[in-house]
């Protein structure tokens, strides 16, 4: 592995506040994640997190898919589909300064989209808008759930963890799949992000005590905050670098 070994841990305890986001408001393993991975270890961008990506939401979706809006599902799953390859197009063009620069806009884009307060309802052609964003963004830069999560956010609570579960390991095996037949996953990539299973689980168990302690609006808003700050660093650093 290029990347010490001692580093990739390090970066396991992004993952862990990630999870533990992502488990509480559902959805931020990404969005926390990325600013630290692209900055210490950008050679493992964005397969690692891709890997983080598919396990990470697979117990959701074996404990409760019988919540899973299908319908839904189907419409934003199929857009991703047939957009990854413009996301893998832009991993193969894209050097660690491009990655970084897109990891940097999609973070913004995805506070701004968070804080909006249209309200977008649950129907086939928002899940299809969502699904083509994802396609790209999710594969090139390992975001891209939250805007499927706008769609979802007026559903139960249970529906939308289900349906969001699914999309998640669907998504992120068809862009691990897409980058792999381009060339642009590698061992190292692959290997981070199994190493950091073990953070994922921790972070989703300390989601519990999370939700317990901490309102969700105002974790919320909280991770907001704190996105906006590292990827405006990510943002300069590229541009300066």
């Amino acid at each position: 592995m290029t990347v010490s070994i001692a580093l990739v841990l390090g970066l396991g305890l992004a993952l862990v506040l990630g999870a533990a986001v992502q488990s509480t408001v559902g959805f931020g393993l990404a969005v926390v994640a990325a600013p630290f991975v692209v900055l210490l270890a950008p050679s493992l961008m964005p397969g690692s997190l891709l890997v983080c990506g598919f396990f990470l939401p697979l117990w959701e979706v074996l404990r409760n898919d019988r919540d899973i809006d299908v319908r839904l599902l189907a419409s934003a799953y199929g857009m991703r589909l047939l957009l990854t390859p413009v996301g893998v197009a832009l991993v193969v063009w894209a050097g660690a300064r491009e990655i970084a620069l897109i990891v940097g806009v999609m973070i913004l884009l995805v506070v701004a989209v968070s804080l909006t307060p249209m309200r977008v309802r649950a129907t086939v052609p928002n899940a299809l808008a969502a699904g083509a964003i994802t396609g790209v963004a999710g594969t090139a830069a390992s975001i891209g759930g939250p805007f499927f999560a706008m769609v979802l956010q007026h559903e139960s609570p249970a529906r939308i963890r289900s349906t969001l579960a699914a999309f998640f390991v669907l998504g992120s095996f068809t862009s691990l799949s897409a980058l792999a037949i381009a060339g642009e996953l590698d061992v190292d990539q692959v290997g981070a992000g199994l190493i950091w299973v073990p953070f994922l689980a921790l972070g989703a168990g300390l989601s519990g005590p999370v939700r317990r302690a901490i309102p969700a609006d105002r974790m919320r808003h909280a991770v907001l905050a704190f996105c906006t700050v590292a990827s405006v660093v990510v943002i300069g650093r590229a541009l300066l670098g």
